[in-house]
């Protein structure tokens, strides 16, 4: 039969009865004869609550006790998940991260796989055990437990399921797959049932919530079929008819998927935008003022610099809202001094929201679509950009739900099955 990851998010294992709902599932899947490996989070709320912890005690914890810290919010839930496992006659193992081990770099709250050793685990498989292993957490080369920031647990499971070449990853969670956009947003969402790697990692990168932009990565380099479905529906679902939910992401794409111009619509509230005026229009400026910004370890996302005017320009890119304390400072300290720039200007108050389709690669005028579309609303757009498959915007944040609705319309994401493809 085939070698399956599952991976269950926090929701999934927030109480005593969806554990023993989580292990009925998988053993559900180990009778049917499947190998299993299971990638838990931590129950919901565990992380934040043990963060909160160390924050109280200091304001800017050490990183590496941080990762101490908060890799114990797995540790616990894979071994209750073992015991329920046990508990309905499953043979189950546990392990951590640093036991398989998930190798890692050393950069504290945000480390990166570098290697997953498979020995433990295909040992255990081979003799009939379903294997947990810790999601979200590593060992580096210094033998430090580290983690793989928020949404870690998703990576775990990608990153594993290649390592074992998996036939398959499972990601469940409490949505029952990949919408066009937030239904809480727009009621008038829909299901898709195939989206392509590309346009997932679109997705994920620009705020849908659904997977972690790393874990598409993984999935995408290693080719690793997947699969966002419900932990919510009944357990004990026929395994024929839960392959046939969710959402899987595709690596094929088909005629049908480039006639659906646009096939979803991200937003995300968590952006500041930042604008450098009259710094000096010369070769390296650019450098010069984001080259601080990454040795920070912050992450740029859109970028703008103006025409040159008397020799100067103004330069505008942003950061995620929680990173934004520490762009300024960084900025105020080591770049503002070194290119004498005019002013600092910046927003807190933005929101991105971005369309994306494979079909845009073959469709004109749909940018235009959207700048229109949010034109007859009133929205006014502040930065731009643009590549193969997607277009995304910067406005005000007050206006977001707005514009996502009327993008959602304007594209058609509200009428039938477009997307929606089995």
């Amino acid at each position: 039969m085939s070698l399956i990851v599952h991976k269950y998010g926090g929701t999934s294992m927030g109480s005593v009865e969806r554990i023993k709902n989580v292990a009925r599932r998988v053993a559900k899947w180990h009778a049917a004869g499947h190998q299993v490996v299971v990638v838990p989070s931590a129950m919901a709320g565990e992380t934040n609550r043990l963060l909160g912890l160390a924050r109280e005690l200091a304001p800017q914890p050490d990183g590496r006790e941080l990762d101490m810290v908060a890799a114990t919010g797995e540790q616990a839930s894979s071994a209750l998940l073992a015991i329920a496992l046990q508990a309905e006659g499953v043979a189950a193992r546990s392990y951590t991260g640093w036991q398989v081990p998930v190798r890692t770099d050393s950069s504290y709250t945000k480390a990166r796989i570098t290697s997953i050793e498979d020995t433990r685990i295909r040992a255990d498989l081979d003799a009939g055990k379903v294997v947990v292993v810790t999601g979200f957490q590593g060992i580096d080369d210094e033998g430090h437990i580290t983690t793989l920031g928020r949404g870690g647990s998703d990576t775990s499971a990608v990153a594993v399921a290649a390592a074992i070449k998996a036939d398959e990853c499972l990601i469940f969670t409490d949505v029952d797959g990949v919408y066009t956009t937030d239904p809480r947003v727009v009621p008038e969402a829909r299901r898709m049932a195939v989206i392509s790697f590309e346009e997932m990692l679109e997705m994920a990168s620009l705020g849908s919530k659904v997977l972690q932009i790393r874990s598409v990565e993984f999935a995408g380099k290693y080719r690793v079929p997947t699969r966002v479905l419900s932990s919510l529906t009944d357990p004990l679902i026929p395994l024929d008819d839960e392959m046939r939910s969710g959402t899987l992401i595709t690596f094929e794409e088909d005629e049908k998927m480039e006639a659906a111009v646009v096939s979803g619509i991200a937003f995300s509230r968590d952006e500041a935008k930042i604008t450098l005026l009259g710094v000096p229009d010369k070769p390296g400026i650019a450098y010069s003022i984001l080259g601080p910004v990454a040795a920070a370890n912050i992450d740029v996302d859109m970028i703008v610099q103006n025409q040159s005017v008397a020799g100067t320009t103004d330069f505008s890119f942003t950061v995620n809202r929680n990173e934004f304390q520490r762009t300024v400072d960084v900025l105020k300290r080591d770049v503002i001094p070194a290119v004498q720039a005019r002013e600092l200007v910046t927003d807190e108050k933005v929101a991105k929201v971005s369309i994306v389709g494979i079909g845009m690669r073959s469709h004109v005028g749909v940018a235009s679509l959207m700048f229109q579309t949010l034109s007859a609303d009133n929205i006014n757009i502040q930065m731009i950009s643009t590549s193969e498959i997607k277009t995304s915007v910067i406005i005000d944040d007050k206006y977001m739900e707005l514009g996502v609705r009327a993008l959602h319309k304007a594209f058609g994401l509200d009428q039938a099955p477009g997307t929606d493809k089995v």
